[in-house]
């Protein structure tokens, strides 16, 4: 007798979760906050940076910019082909103030590595350079004061597709 009261409680139990489980509304899986999983593991996000390039010309010189912005920095490339000059090639690392890009521009040119400061107002489709008073600062040109930057008198670089160079 015992044995059958335990089957029934058994098939009761059965039926009840089966029961249950149907009307059940699906759940959402739970996340965790700050890129950690459930168990609290923290995954590697990748992060794609937004490409930009630019591209512009004066006379015979040359100028190219590309942009990969990322939310604390901006890092990219960007080259000056003189002509009949040595090329000014290299990357750019620095941060967006407003529409300003000022970063450090860390170029070969002569055989020789050196870093400069450089700074471009952004646009919708243009990136216009700023010029300004420099000086030498440990080991590198930097802008003497960036509210007195300049972008009247620049070259102005315009959007244009994204290609390896």
């Amino acid at each position: 007798m015992m044995k059958t009261i335990n089957t029934r409680l058994k098939g009761c139990m059965l039926v009840l979760m089966a029961s249950l489980s149907c009307n059940t509304p699906p759940q959402e899986a739970a996340t965790a906050p700050d890129g950690a999983d459930s168990a609290g593991h923290r995954e590697n996000q990748v992060m794609i940076p937004a490409a930009t390039c630019y591209a512009g010309q004066q006379g015979k010189d040359s100028f190219f910019l590309k942009t990969e912005v990322f939310p604390n920095v901006v890092t990219g490339s960007l080259s000056y082909d003189f002509y009949e000059k040595d090329r000014n090639r290299g990357t750019i690392e620095g941060t967006l103030k407003g529409d300003t890009l000022i970063a450090d521009y860390t170029f070969t040119s002569e055989g020789k590595e050196s870093v400069r400061q450089v700074a471009f107002l952004l646009g919708d489709s243009t990136a216009t350079e700023g010029y300004g008073q420099m000086e030498e600062q440990d080991g590198k040109l930097v802008f003497k004061s960036l509210q007195e930057l300049s972008f009247t008198q620049s070259v102005s670089l315009h959007k244009v597709p994204c290609e390896e160079r």
